[in-house]
């Protein structure tokens, strides 16, 4: 989540070259590259699957305020007013999204065994201060009960204005908000070359990830049809900002090509004078127009990256979308296999054989049928699971390569990928086994 912290200084935007020229600033040198994890997690009370609240003795705000006491974190308010709604611990970051999904966004790192370490130190504070209160972590992609009516909202600016302008958008704009749970990774890149290539690969393999990751199949109480329903939902939040770019596809991925996307979508919103305000116009408008006869600088085009959710990101760094949220032992996975594919010379190459070059159409009925199927699809006749299991073993020859110590991480993914069954398959076993939602929601406790 984007804290929305303070704006820098106004830069008015006075050419795309402007823009262009952030993406360049964030190139490292590659002995210098790091990731780092974002998981994201359900509250629901202990033995029960009402929504948590931000409010009372048990409430996500608690919770905060209890970890924070215990944790050396600095409380992150809006306003000195304004409740607490972050945790920040150097760059290690805790944040709520809008239904009160608890997120770690963790510090950069060389490794992805360090990463894991921190969420897995994060998770360990989390659950000691839930505990008291009642509370426990649920691992899945999406709330498996309820509707988007019986959720709560969080306390935060930036969201009670995305509630009223993003569902204009798509249908399911508060589902993805409120209903949805993910685990995410973030890389570097040297130049314009490295970030493309990288962001390319990324997006063709990406429905291979969504297979393995698939973790979200019941929606309201029974099976929807979808191994990752979490998946699905974004269909139906907004086309102009969400899925896959064109450019992915067609050789003319840049720089550039990422920025003329992101100057046609909508602005969500636009901050002035402390408010949030709507404006509605595309970030293409709004350079060619100003607004309030003011150009619009540096910091909106900063808060509209961070508005903007395809399968791939470009902010300052790289970040990989696809994942659901799952196990603290698969999101350490997640690390590893972007680690070894993406900073290991020898795996990139290996990987970006793996698949057929495929259309944007021809890609996108890939992804809908890792959605759909999980492991258990095909794309022209090959078996998902054999592809996947591939991709995880050209990640592990990366690792052997770049650092042998990351490799053990990838055993959870191995044995995924090896049984051809996607982790949703043990949700429904265990939905159809026990259907009482109290008792799927501790089988998934993290």
């Amino acid at each position: 989540m984007s804290l929305d912290l303070k704006r820098a200084a106004p830069e008015p935007i006075a050419s795309i070259d402007m823009l262009l020229e952030g993406f360049r600033a964030a190139e490292k040198p590659r002995a210098g590259h790091l990731l780092g994890l974002e998981h994201e997690k359900f509250v629901y009370p202990v033995g029960g699957l009402a929504p948590v609240p931000y409010e009372g003795p048990s409430g996500i705000g608690a919770l905060l305020e209890k970890i924070g006491g215990a944790g050396d974190y600095g409380l992150f308010r809006e306003t000195p007013e304004s409740p607490v709604i972050a945790l920040q611990r150097g760059i290690e970051t805790v944040s709520l999204e809008p239904g009160g999904q608890l997120e770690l966004s963790g510090s950069p790192f060389r490794t992805a065994r360090e990463a894991h370490a921190e969420n897995l130190r994060h998770l360990a504070e989390v659950k000691a201060a839930a505990g008291p209160l009642g509370l426990q972590l649920v691992a899945l992609g999406y709330r498996p009960f309820g509707t988007t009516a019986d959720m709560p909202w969080m306390p935060k600016t930036r969201y009670k204005m995305m509630r009223r302008t993003l569902p204009e958008r798509g249908r399911l704009a508060l589902n993805m908000m409120l209903m949805t749970s993910t685990g995410q990774v973030s890389f570097d890149w040297a130049d314009e070359a490295d970030c493309v290539r990288k962001t390319v690969l990324v997006a063709r393999l990406s429905p291979l990830m969504v297979a393995l990751y698939a973790n979200s199949p019941i929606l309201d109480g029974k099976p929807s049809g979808w191994l990752s329903y979490r998946s699905r939902v974004w269909d139906e939040v907004d086309p102009t900002r969400c899925g896959y770019l064109p450019a992915f596809f067609d050789g003319s991925f840049s720089y550039r090509a990422y920025v003329e996307w992101a100057l046609d979508a909508p602005l969500l919103f636009l901050r002035r004078r402390g408010q949030y305000l709507y404006p509605k116009l595309s970030f293409r408008q709004l350079l060619k127009e100003g607004f309030e006869g003011q150009p619009p600088d540096m910091g909106d085009w900063t808060d509209h990256l961070s508005t903007l959710f395809p399968e791939v990101r470009l902010k300052k760094v790289i970040e990989v979308r696809g994942a659901d949220c799952a196990s603290a032992e698969m999101v350490g996975a997640l690390g590893a296999l972007w680690r070894g594919l993406l900073y290991d010379a020898g795996a990139m190459e290996e990987a970006e054989r793996l698949l057929p070059k495929l259309t944007l159409a021809e890609h996108r009925a890939f992804h809908e049928t890792a959605r759909q199927q999980g492991l258990a699809g095909r794309l022209n006749g090959q078996q998902l699971h054999r592809l996947a299991a591939e991709m995880v073993a050209m990640a592990r020859r990366g690792l052997q390569r770049l650092d042998p110590q990351d490799v053990p991480l990838l055993e959870p993914l191995e044995r995924v990928a090896a049984s051809g069954r996607s982790p949703a398959a043990a949700v429904l076993e265990a939905w159809e086994k026990d259907p009482r939602p109290e008792a799927l929601l501790s089988r998934f406790t993290l």
